[in-house]
């Protein structure tokens, strides 16, 4: 562990069994791990399945946290609380009780065979740029050079 503290932010869905409990679980164990404080939690909301699309809906958060943790340790952290709430892939973007991913982790640019940040899929997605824009519209995405409220706007002016 490093003794900065870096912010990153983390996506977290799910669409089997209790969604609200798995995603508040997730939340509470992110909060007990050494090294992680959770500073924001945007508002859940509820989301129809991309991809694959014969499933539930989801229902989607973002978290801030702030991590004296390697962006490889917050990985393996994401893991265990997938694997703690019974996450199975058994269907590739299929129905899970929980999905937890690191979407940006400070200014960090990374694409190797464990973990691409920024997320690679982000802005394509309104499901993590809304609640994401909600706890940090001033974040900046280093890759693009503008802010999650930038993006989002963005992302909205293309739907139209």
């Amino acid at each position: 562990m490093s003794d900065n503290f870096v912010t990153a932010y983390i996506g977290l869905g799910s669409n089997i069994g209790n969604r609200e409990e798995n995603l508040t679980k997730a939340l509470e164990l992110l909060r007990s791990t050494a090294g992680i404080r959770v500073t924001a939690v945007s508002v859940y909301i509820n989301t129809a399945p991309v991809g694959y699309t014969e499933q539930p809906d989801f229902l989607n958060t973002v978290a801030e946290v702030k991590a004296s943790l390697t962006a490889y340790e917050l990985l393996a952290v994401c893991g265990d609380i997938e694997k703690k709430l019974k996450r199975e892939r058994l269907i590739h973007w299929g129905p899970r009780t929980i999905d937890l991913d690191i979407l940006l982790f400070g200014n960090l640019v990374l694409n190797d065979e464990l973990l691409t940040l920024p997320h690679p899929r982000m802005l394509e997605r309104e499901f993590v740029l809304k609640p994401l824009n909600e706890i940090a519209p001033e974040a900046l995405h280093p890759l693009c050079n503008k802010s999650i409220g930038e993006l989002y706007y963005d992302f909205l002016n293309k739907k139209l």
